[in-house]
């Protein structure tokens, strides 16, 4: 074990990460520019932080390895349990998915509870000191900028700076992240940025089921229709016996902040069942509203050299629009990574600093071509158009799409995969592939959703 660590940024990718780096530093420093709320509340540092946040399965699997009390520590902080599939019900462009009890399970909550558990945990930790309010101004080298040694950090109450040494710098301060010019100024160049940009926007806002509530789902999501209906609109349950409710609209199609425009946004979905369903709930929240959404991937990885003693992740690297519910479980992926390579390879060289960002970048990759593929289907996206592989990809998405409904295998199959539980790749099984290709085009189902199955 080396002596002393230091994460740069401490919202849920900080946090996996001084939990992985709790088990191969002896001490390690956890520096967050805001102050943690006392209590389960939004803060001012997590700005999408009042809209619906997905924990997908791979994730989730992640923070049970992390935290093996993390499921009794959400249900003691409230969230709710569900079955993707029995709980949850959705509709598509082929209509409504098919309901059944399965072994898919996850946890619905707002921002600030995952937060909440999460710092607590990351707390208790022996060797885990977090420092709050310090901003991270500057790395600190050697003299041929080689090595990085550590940082230096400026108070933001008393305006004080100092140095702290580390045998180990991680960046996870997001997308605001400073690496590019910290790069530069160390003689490293600047990596190539690339940014896939919908144009999507969102706005969210809490409710109180109506007091004779009894239907028999817990959640509900009406999807967009690409390109043709590019809105969709999520019912999830959250603690305090409250509803959040999430608009999203690309192509410029944003959700207002308006009390009537809000309303006439859900009536303008897919399928009416969520716009009815509120005109029976009671408003707890204004409408918050938020478009900082574009795909940014900045490609360190594809330099010829790296400092050693210094490794970037989660948003500072790679970051996805938040509308497919990735960027918790890709934070995992990624702390769940540096945990392997800390276990291997001499973590004090600057190839092994390469390798890390190289393996990163892979992992990436695949989420990233997930995100972008959906996104670049819209004619007025900017930063990237539909490549050969990204059409046939659409292409063979929707055919998958169009079988779901009546085969059990696609419908799992494709569950995992967006839960990145699976690559995309096992969508392509040879039984999969030839009913997908060969099925025919049914119109969608209108009618009412399927009930909760016995």
């Amino acid at each position: 074990m080396n002596d002393h660590a230091i994460v740069i940024g401490g919202s849920v990718s900080g946090l996996l990460t001084a939990r992985v780096l709790a088990d191969h530093f002896h001490h390690v420093t956890l520096i967050e520019r805001d102050s943690y709320p006392t209590q389960m509340q939004f803060r001012s540092g997590v700005p999408q932080g009042r809209h619906l946040h997905v924990l997908l399965m791979r994730g989730l699997a992640i923070l049970r390895q992390l935290f093996p009390t993390i499921d009794a520590d959400f249900h003691a902080a409230g969230a709710v349990e569900l079955d993707l599939e029995c709980d949850a019900i959705a509709y598509m462009a082929q209509g409504w998915l098919p309901r059944k009890t399965s072994l898919y399970h996850t946890f619905s909550s707002t921002r600030p509870l995952i937060d909440w558990v999460l710092t607590q945990r990351v707390r208790a930790l022996p060797n885990v000191q977090i420092m709050e309010r310090g901003e991270v101004i500057d790395l600190l080298s050697n003299t041929g900028h080689q090595r990085v040694t550590g940082v230096m950090v400026r108070n933001r109450e008393t305006g004080s700076e100092h140095v702290m040494h580390a045998d180990l710098v991680v960046d996870a301060s997001g997308r605001s992240s400073r690496l590019p010019t910290w790069l530069e100024a160390m003689g490293y160049g600047t990596p190539q940025e690339h940014v896939v940009n919908s144009f999507l926007g969102y706005a969210s806002r809490f409710y109180a089921p109506p007091s004779d509530w009894n239907a028999d789902w817990k959640g509900v999501t009406i999807g967009a229709i690409v390109p043709k209906v590019p809105r969709g609109g999520i019912i999830f349950p959250v603690e305090g016996d409250q509803w959040l409710v999430t608009f999203g609209g690309a192509a410029r199609d944003y959700p207002p902040q308006d009390e009537a425009g809000f309303m006439a946004f859900a009536r303008g979905l897919a399928h009416p069942l969520i716009a009815d369903t509120l005109e029976r709930a009671t408003p707890l929240s204004p409408i918050y509203s938020y478009r900082r959404t574009e795909n940014r991937v900045l490609q360190i990885e594809q330099l010829t050299r790296l400092p050693s003693g210094f490794v970037a992740l989660g948003d500072a690297v790679c970051a996805f629009n938040p509308i497919y519910g990735q960027g918790i479980s890709s934070a995992a992926i990624a702390a769940e990574l540096l945990g392997q390579h800390l276990s291997t390879g001499d973590r004090g060289s600057a190839m092994w600093s390469l390798d890390f960002q190289r393996s990163l970048a892979k992992q990436n990759a695949v989420i990233w071509t997930m995100a972008t593929s959906e996104d670049v289907r819209y004619p007025t996206t900017e930063g990237g158009k539909p490549s050969r592989l990204d059409s046939f990809n659409q292409w063979y998405f929707q055919r998958v799409i169009s079988i779901i409904n009546r085969d059990a295998e696609a419908m799992d199959t494709l569950l995992r995969v967006i839960h990145l539980v699976d690559p995309p790749t096992a969508l392509m099984k040879p039984r999969i592939l030839r009913k997908a290709v060969l099925s025919r085009e049914r119109p969608a189902d209108r009618s009412e959703p399927p009930a909760r199955p016995a």
